[in-house]
């Protein structure tokens, strides 16, 4: 009957509205509240309780949203990309553009989450800013391609003026100026994002007399990022740097101002406890980079004396 088809038809159609469940790529794996399930449950419900009432205005809550020009966590936010600098064979900055002088307003260490898709596939990967959290007009994203992953083949693709999706921000290091005596960060690669804002925003700070230590790991000489700005932070009374290189052989061919605080080899159980013995007092550490490397800074942590409640993993 007339009815049938009809009821069949309006069954199709709220089928059609139905949230998707994400697929396991979609998560980025870095514990984000709400999650992507979340979000999914979230909208899950709606759709369910819009569906019981035969009521699909009760579904635009949640797209209204996506038009909005500020970052939120719950739905994925349109941004431009201003300008697009190489930094090293494989490691690219970003920039952002945010509407007016608005500022992300990010707590220290926070990351955003990007949307990609690969070849119909939707892949979701979470990015520390290295912006001030307070930068008015823009945010910048340091960014690192790897030959196989699925989220480098979307990012090389991008040019001045694409727009791309980020929702958060999530996580962060709740910090506190003078909170801890010394921070002892140990980053690798890319790692080094979530410490910028923080070792800035104490820099920033004239009341802010927290001593800090950044190991920073990298593979070459040449793949080191932001050198510059890493320089100018070490000028600062209270700022130290070290460079661990596990490719470079020999400090000779070094810049002489590196080779003082540069070691070759990898950041090892013995390297580490020097380097906590020469802090100025008992370090609270941070650390990021690999999952890997987190779980061996871990077990040397642990081997020098450093409790677990005096470490911060990103």
């Amino acid at each position: 009957t007339m009815a049938e088809r009809t009821m069949s038809g309006n069954e199709h159609d709220w089928l059609a509205l139905k949230p998707q469940e994400p697929s396991p790529s979609q998560c980025c794996g870095s514990g984000c509240k709400p999650c992507i399930y979340d979000v999914y449950e979230k909208e899950l419900a709606q759709w369910e309780r819009a569906k019981a009432k035969q009521d699909k205005s009760l579904l635009l809550e949640n797209k209204e949203q996506s038009n909005n020009s500020e970052l939120n966590p719950d739905t994925f936010t349109a941004f431009n990309i201003s300008s697009v600098e190489q930094l090293t064979e494989d490691t690219y900055q970003y920039k952002f553009e945010l509407p007016g002088n608005s500022s992300l307003r990010l707590s220290l260490g926070q990351h955003i989450v990007l949307r990609g898709v690969v070849n119909g596939l939707e892949v979701q990967r979470a990015y520390t800013p290295i912006s001030p959290g307070n930068a008015e007009g823009y945010f910048e994203v340091l960014m690192k391609c790897y030959e196989a992953g699925l989220m480098s083949q979307y990012i090389k693709t991008w040019k001045k003026g694409d727009t791309v999706f980020w929702r958060g921000p999530f996580g962060g290091f709740p910090y506190r100026p003078n909170k801890h005596g010394e921070l002892l960060m140990l980053a690798s690669g890319t790692g080094l994002a979530p410490m910028l804002p923080i070792l800035q925003s104490i820099t920033d700070d004239e009341e802010d007399e927290t001593f800090v230590t950044l190991v920073g790991c990298f593979c070459t000489f040449d793949k080191i990022y932001l050198k510059s700005l890493l320089q100018d932070l070490a000028r600062y009374w209270n700022i130290r740097i070290f460079y661990v290189l596990s490719q470079e052989t020999s400090l000779e061919k070094l810049p002489w101002s590196y080779q003082e605080n540069t070691y070759t080899g990898r950041l090892n159980e013995d390297l580490l406890k020097m380097i906590i013995n020469s802090c100025r007092r008992k370090p609270f550490v941070l650390i990021c980079g690999s999952s890997a490397f987190s779980e061996d800074m871990s077990r040397y942590l642990k081997a020098a004396g450093i409790e677990e409640n005096s470490c911060f993993v990103f």
